[in-house]
């Protein structure tokens, strides 16, 4: 199998760009990228370590949980977790991210690219405190550009479409998945019990 080497290489395979894909590139936020990251309850962090390994790691809260500080400036609470610190490590050596913001039932996407500090500021924390648990840390991005994708691949996937997805008995539960992969002795349902309780008690 070969593979594609060289920017020259790849251009010669795809299209130019439209003028319109590469106008639409902000260098800050706007009226409509400030209201759909105020909508949005998910977003997805890509961030990669010193040595170039990628990482992607979802954030999700209550719509507008991302905090827009100002035009160039936004604020991801980190919410407590399994303590891996995969993107928090990375962003110590490498701060370059790339963001994806969903919102539910909606195929556009908003990506927005930048760079990224960890802060522990207590007034911004208590700022984004939820049901009076505050984040562990927060992220801080410095917008570097932004912009609205096309529906295409939700398009293609039908993501949003009730009648397309799988029913969740056919695959197995985490506790099944971990049991298998970390051979535990414990029974699969005893780990699933033990997440359910986790849950609830830890989302923030």
């Amino acid at each position: 199998m070969e593979f594609v080497g060289t920017r020259e290489e790849l251009r010669s395979i795809y299209k130019q760009p439209g003028d319109g894909a590469v106008r639409k590139e902000l260098r800050a936020l706007d009226s409509h990228c400030r209201g759909f990251i105020s909508k949005s309850p998910f977003v997805l962090i890509g961030s990669s370590d010193g040595d170039g390994n990628g990482d992607v790691t979802p954030k999700g809260d209550k719509p507008g949980f991302v905090a827009i500080l100002d035009d160039n400036t936004i604020a991801i609470p980190d919410r407590p977790g399994n303590n891996r610190l995969d993107t928090l490590e990375n962003l110590l050596v490498n701060p370059a991210v790339g963001l994806l913001f969903l919102i539910p039932g909606m195929n556009e996407t908003l990506r927005i690219n930048g760079e990224a500090r960890i802060t522990t500021d207590q007034v911004l924390r208590e700022s984004m405190a939820v049901e009076g648990r505050l984040p562990i840390s927060v992220i801080v991005v410095k917008v570097k550009a932004a912009y609205m994708h096309c529906a295409k691949a939700f398009m293609r996937s039908e993501l949003w479409k009730p009648d397309t997805w799988i029913d969740r008995s056919t695959l197995p539960t985490l506790g099944t998945i971990l049991k298998d992969q970390l051979a535990l002795s414990e029974p699969a349902a005893e780990t699933d019990a033990w997440l359910d309780e986790a849950y609830k008690k830890s989302l923030w």
